[in-house]
C-alpha cells in the first residue's frame, strides 16, 4: 500500500529575473513500511524534495498524496496539522530545546497535541525507554553524548505515532560506532511498522536502507536496490 505518492513534481524558484529548477518533474511512491534513503550531491534538489514530502514546502506543480489524503496545494495551518499528525523529523542537529529535560524534549509535540501533563510525561518515559533511554530522562542535552541526543530527538519524532520518519542527516554529526547504533534503532523501528525516509550522502549509511533513490539536478538518476 503507498503511504507517498508523488506525480510530475515540480519545484521552481525566483531569484531576481532568474529561474532556479529544484526539481523537474519527480514521480515517486513510498509503500507503507519501506526504509528508503534519498541520495545526491549538492544542488541534486534531494533537500527541497525532502521538504515537499515533510510538508514543509508545496510544489510549484504536480500532485502529491500523503497517505490518502492530497498535501500538494494545501496552505500552511493545514499543512502543520497534518505534518503533526502524519510526519516525524530527525535532524542532523537534533534541534533539542537545551534548557529542557529529555522527557521535556519528547513530551513537546503532545503539548500542541492538547494532551494532559500526567499522560504526556508518562507517554514521553515511555518512548524514552523504547530507545534505550529510561535512565536519562531528567538528564538535559549537554548532559548527553550525541548519540543519546539523538535517541531523545527519535523519541520526539516518534511520540505523535505518526505514518513516517523523516531523517535528515542523522548521523552527519556522529562518529561511526555511534552511527551505527542509530541505524540499529532505525532498523527496529522499520521491524515494528514504520516507514523511513533517510535523507544521507553517506554510501554506507544508505546501503542499510531497503531501496536507493539517487538524485541529480532536480530529477531522480536511479532507484537502486
Amino acid at each position: 500500500m503507498e503511504i507517498i505518492a508523488l506525480k510530475d513534481i515540480a519545484k521552481t524558484y525566483t531569484l531576481g529575473s532568474e529561474f532556479i529548477y529544484a526539481l523537474r518533474g519527480i514521480t515517486l511512491n513510498i509503500e507503507k513500511n519501506e526504509f528508503v534513503a534519498l541520495m545526491g550531491p549538492s544542488g541534486s534538489g534531494k533537500s527541497t524534495l525532502m521538504n515537499i514530502i515533510g510538508c514543509l514546502d508545496t510544489p510549484s506543480k504536480g500532485s502529491y498524496i500523503l497517505n490518502g489524503t492530497s498535501v500538494g496545494n494545501m496552505h500552511d495551518n493545514d499543512l502543520a496539522a497534518i505534518r503533526n499528525k502524519e510526519i516525524g523529523f530527525v535532524f542532523q542537529t537534533f534541534n533539542l530545546l537545551p534548557r529542557s529535560t529529555a522527557l521535556e524534549n519528547v513530551s513537546l509535540p503532545l503539548v500542541y497535541a492538547g494532551i494532559g501533563k500526567k499522560e504526556r510525561e508518562e507517554k514521553a518515559a515511555a518512548m524514552l525507554s523504547e530507545v534505550g533511554l529510561g535512565d536519562r530522562i531528567k538528564h538535559r542535552p549537554n548532559e548527553l553524548s550525541g548519540g543519546q541526543r539523538q535517541r531523545v530527538a527519535i523519541a520526539r519524532a516518534l511520540i505523535n505515532n505518526p505514518s513516517i520518519i523523516l531523517a535528515d542527516e542523522p548521523t552527519g554529526n556522529l562518529d561511526t560506532k555511534t552511527s551505527m547504533e542509530i541505524i540499529s534503532l532505525f532498523h527496529a523501528l522499520h521491524s515494528k511498522g514504520n516507514t523511513i525516509i533517510i535523507v544521507t550522502h553517506e554510501e554506507d549509511i544508505a546501503k542499510e536502507a531497503k531501496r536507493i533513490i539517487r538524485l541529480r539536478d532536480g530529477q531522480i538518476e536511479s532507484y537502486g536496490k
